[in-house]
């Protein structure tokens, strides 16, 4: 049997059925493509309204003068500090000062009784008067006008020598003529040798006496020394800090009574770490923030110990503070800034346009009109400004707000450049 005959034929009305029904498939597929491409096309054009295009006020970074500091803390401390004891045993009479008051040089702080130390000045006065009569000294006369030879125990003894060497001389003569015996001239002979000994002897006291004149002026001079500390004075300027002692109170010599603080002028004692010590010189500027005081104190650094302390590998110097006003107080805590560099430069932003979350810190840099985040890596923060190390370059724009970062990703309208070029400072402040 012929194949044609195998198959069965179709009829024509089911033939056209089957081609309207594959017409009205194509056209339901290019109607649903179409209405994808619709919704797709306002989707868009909602996402376009969401991100609107902004105006933000953006700065152009440049390099800005960035003195390279030393940071230190430190204490404010007295240039000068005494604690001031007696220098003689005795009973406190009087107590001229208290805490707070302040104090000239010379002014009487403590007196201790002085009646002990009267008599023994009269005492010393009187065994020196005897001194010098013994010798002839009348009172005013100084000792260096004392000669030996006129001390009258001295002219004594020569007279009695003279007298003496004359009767030997005489009987010598007598002798040679057989009218005196040898044995009368011997006795002449000793009693001569006697007298110029004693004459000698006198030479010898009156010299010893007046050496001892020196002993017993020394003895006045310390007597009356021991009246005058008596009362004990005020070294240099200052103000009382502690009072140790009351009326009635017996002190010891060396015991503690006053101690005494020079406030004209206030050291800053600071250190700085080890790795520094070779960048710190005299006359480098140091500013000083101390909490009472509303503005900082520029000074200098004065003094640079010569070792590095072994304990905490820390250096220390001073700087000298003029407190002539009298407004700052010794003990003060204060941070310190020593300005090793003044003519460093380096790239700075004010401390709005850095984001800071979960340990990263970001500015949104503009780029072609559009805010991209970009990584930095800050150092030294001072006044609302931070040092940028890495992560930006000079001519680079950023958002001088990082927060209007994220409303302004796509599209950034710049306001004034050039405005803010120079600018640098935190715009709340």
């Amino acid at each position: 049997m012929p194949s044609s005959e195998r198959h069965k034929k179709i009829p024509a009305s089911s033939s056209r059925l089957i081609s309207k029904m594959r017409r009205l498939l194509l056209l339901t597929l290019l109607f649903l493509i179409g209405c994808g491409s619709a919704a797709t096309n306002e989707d868009s054009d909602s996402v376009e309204k969401e991100l609107p295009t902004i105006e933000v006020a953006v700065l152009e970074v440049t390099p800005q003068p960035w003195p390279r500091e030393i940071r230190s803390q430190g204490n404010l401390t007295p240039d000068d500090r005494a604690i001031i004891g007696s220098e003689i045993e005795g009973r406190v009479d009087q107590v001229h000062v208290d805490l707070g008051d302040s104090v000239e040089e010379g002014t009487p702080l403590v007196t201790i009784k002085q009646e002990e130390f009267k008599l023994r000045v009269e005492q010393a006065e009187a065994e020196l008067l005897q001194t010098r009569s013994a010798l002839g000294l009348q009172p005013g006369t100084p000792i260096s006008a004392l000669d030996p030879q006129k001390a009258p125990p001295v002219m004594e003894a020569k007279a009695l020598w003279r007298e003496a060497k004359a009767h030997l001389d005489r009987a010598q003569q007598l002798q040679s003529s057989n009218s005196i015996s040898l044995a009368e001239v011997e006795q002449l002979q000793a009693a001569t040798d006697v007298a110029e000994a004693r004459y000698r002897s006198a030479i010898n006291s009156v010299q010893e006496k007046i050496a001892l004149i020196g002993v017993k002026q020394a003895e006045v001079s310390l007597a009356k020394d021991d009246l005058q500390n008596t009362i004990i004075h005020a070294p240099f300027k200052g103000m009382v800090v502690i009072r140790q002692i009351s009326p009635g109170t017996f002190v010891r010599v060396g015991d503690p009574a006053i101690a005494l603080v020079r406030l004209d002028q206030l050291r800053f004692r600071g250190t700085i770490p080890e790795r520094y010590a070779l960048q710190l010189s005299k006359g480098q500027k140091v500013e000083l923030d101390i909490e009472s005081v509303p503005e900082p104190l520029v000074v200098e650094v004065t003094r640079i110990s010569p070792a590095v302390d072994l304990a905490n590998r820390s250096l220390l110097f001073e700087a000298l503070i003029d407190n002539s006003d009298g407004k700052l107080r010794s003990g003060l805590f204060a941070t310190g800034r020593v300005v090793t560099d003044e003519e460093a430069t380096a790239i700075v932003v004010p401390s709005s346009a850095l984001v800071e979350f979960a340990g990263s810190e970001k500015v949104w840099k503009v780029v072609d009109g559009a805010a991209e985040e970009q990584q930095v890596l800050t150092g030294e923060r001072r006044d609302g400004r931070i040092e940028i190390v890495k992560g930006l370059q000079s001519g680079d724009v950023i958002l001088q707000t990082g927060t209007e970062g994220e409303v302004a990703r796509v599209n950034v309208t710049s306001r004034a450049v050039a405005e803010n070029k120079s600018s640098q400072r935190d715009p709340a402040k």
